[in-house]
């Protein structure tokens, strides 16, 4: 009894020393959308004359982000009544039904389903662009990301360059295809400070 009484004495104090010294599991961690450093641009072959370059103003969202495991969620709404072409009037054309309808469809959102990590970097987010009312697959890829304290905010901070190119056809918005290309580059560079 003596020894059964020592090993389970042995046995509590080495389930104690490896809960104290082994490494705490990371849990995911909820960043915020920072609006003012947040712009989602996109891009287009006019005419062949030109790339037009265009850009949205207010983009919302979170980003959940779980380092250990190498997951994420990415959730991101974009007020498509926003759109900046530099030009007013053409802002009001491209809000029109022709193309994005804001006036029925006045925001455009992804939502992940995947993201892909390479070492501690993820490098794509596969997800789902609902446009004009309709939902597309969309993989978005990372050509850089940070996550590091903010250096004048104080608060831990990630940020990430990305991009993905859709058809304007695959959402109802094909005015002018093939003369104004069909094919349209989305890029969009994102901060967002932890919760």
């Amino acid at each position: 009894m003596k020894k059964l009484t020592s090993l389970s004495a042995a046995l509590v104090l080495a389930a104690a020393t490896v809960a104290t010294t082994a490494p705490a599991l990371a849990a995911p961690e909820t960043y915020v959308i920072e609006g003012t450093h947040t712009f989602p641009r996109f891009s287009y072959n006019h005419l062949g004359y030109s790339t037009q370059l265009n850009r949205f103003n207010k983009t919302t969202g979170k980003i959940i982000l779980d380092k250990e495991a190498k997951t994420g969620e990415v959730d991101i709404v974009i007020d498509t009544r926003s759109v900046d072409t530099g030009y007013a009037a053409f802002d009001e054309h491209i809000q029109g039904e022709d193309f994005l309808d804001t006036a029925k469809y006045p925001t455009a959102t992804f939502k992940s389903n995947r993201v892909v990590f390479e070492g501690d970097r993820p490098v794509a987010v596969h997800g789902n662009l609902t446009l004009k009312g309709v939902t597309q697959p969309v993989t978005l890829t990372v050509t850089s990301f940070q996550a590091m304290p903010h250096p004048m905010l104080k608060k831990d901070t990630i940020g990430a360059n990305a991009h993905t190119v859709i058809k304007r056809s695959e959402f109802n918005a094909d005015k002018y295809v093939p003369h104004v290309s069909d094919e349209v580059r989305i890029d969009i560079a994102v901060e967002a400070i932890k919760e």
